[in-house]
């Protein structure tokens, strides 16, 4: 490993007289993956942005290479060589490879005049840097999410990053997309970059990590190469005890069958004529939680899609609640069945991202907050405030 790429000393930050960080020390070596671990709102989001340069006003202090920074906007610090490469992608999927790695960073011949051969040149050699064999010109939306994963890793190294913070990057990933990001992590070290790796899942931290950092309710628990750190004890930093077994078995008696599904039937959203799913028949029980495993196409959403009623009356086969027939063709007639659906892409089909929080939980049920036409804000409030 080399030497010294960044250090964080003192940092703290409060939002409306809170604390959420106080006093946390931070440091990253060239060629390292330094892991940050913490429960949720231990304050690793609001510690990658004070770095991002998202939030500009904190107490403490931040050196890169050395040298002492204060980032003015998330641009300044993309120009000091940190890149963030967040859960949610960046990327703009209508755009080409090439446009949305030089987004905002044109290469142009004058004003008005963007040099898009040079960007095509410059994106094929980073691409090639990383193994990502696919066009430049090519649409980003039309690639799967670990290739768009990839494009956001070649747009850090565009900006000539040296430190590079993922977080959580495999949640949309299957087994071998994993394995092929590590494989990038990998080479990304021998470059020299160190990396900022979040994530809560412990066999990806053993996996990838030379040290590991520890926040909990806003404060440093401790900092350890990840040999010297047993899992028993990471376990104990995070939470702040000790924990028999991290998952415990509870012995649970199943009730009678809630729902039963036969033979049920989608066809291919993209008009193949393989249905994506076929004549697949399941039972769940009261007081159990049942799996749907698969590798990513093999049609577990749309099953799951299907059964919400987003494909309408286009699926085959037959479900009962409760011993009644289900008879749904859109997600309005699912809810008003009994039946809700948690996407797996919230972002784009869970969450109305313009719509304040308290919108956003009443959404799917304003019949109840809005009896005979007019919505009863304060029943609105106290409902979504009772349940955040």
């Amino acid at each position: 490993m080399g030497g010294q790429l960044l250090t964080m000393r003192g940092i703290g930050k409060a939002f409306s007289g809170v604390r959420v960080l106080e006093g946390v020390d931070f440091d990253l070596i060239a060629g390292e993956v330094h892991i940050l671990a913490g429960e949720n709102g231990a304050g690793k989001s609001t510690l990658i942005k004070i770095l991002a340069g998202v939030h500009t006003e904190y107490e403490g202090e931040i050196a890169l290479n050395g040298e002492p920074v204060r980032f003015h906007s998330p641009q300044h610090a993309n120009r000091m060589g940190i890149s963030v490469i967040h859960q949610e992608l960046s990327l703009i999927p209508h755009m080409s490879v090439a446009d949305n790695i030089f987004l905002g960073r044109e290469r142009c011949a004058g004003p008005g005049w963007v040099r898009f051969g040079e960007e095509r040149r410059e994106c094929g050699a980073i691409l090639a840097r990383l193994g990502l064999r696919i066009p430049p010109s090519d649409i980003v939306g039309d690639h799967p999410i670990s290739t768009q994963q990839t494009i956001e890793i070649a747009k850090a190294l565009a900006f000539e990053a040296r430190v590079i913070v993922m977080d959580e990057p495999t949640s949309s990933l299957t087994k071998p997309e994993v394995e092929r990001l590590f494989g990038l992590i990998g080479e990304l070290r021998r470059q020299g970059c160190g990396i900022v790796y979040i994530t809560h899942k412990m066999e990806e931290i053993y996996r990838v990590a030379d040290r590991i950092t520890v926040l909990r309710d806003g404060r440093l628990v401790g900092t350890a190469a990840a040999p010297e750190l047993p899992r028993a004890k990471l376990i104990h930093w995070m939470v702040g005890r000790a924990m028999e077994e991290q998952f415990p078995r509870h012995k649970q008696e199943p009730g009678p069958v809630r729902l039963e599904v036969r033979g049920f039937t989608v066809p291919d959203p993209a008009g193949l004529p393989r249905p994506a799913v076929d004549n697949v028949s399941f039972s769940a029980r009261a007081g159990e939680i049942l799996g749907i495993g698969g590798l990513q196409g093999s049609g577990a959403s749309e099953l799951l899609n299907g059964l919400f009623g987003v494909h309408g009356r286009a699926v085959r086969g037959g479900a009962l609640l409760d011993g009644a027939p289900l008879k749904i063709h859109s997600p309005a007639g699912a809810l008003r069945q009994g039946v809700a659906l948690l996407t797996n892409d919230r972002k784009t089909t869970g969450l109305v991202l313009g719509m304040s929080v308290t919108w956003n939980i009443t959404l799917a049920s304003m019949g109840r907050f809005s009896p005979g036409g007019w919505v009863r804000h304060g029943r609105e409030r106290a409902f979504a405030e009772a349940h955040r």
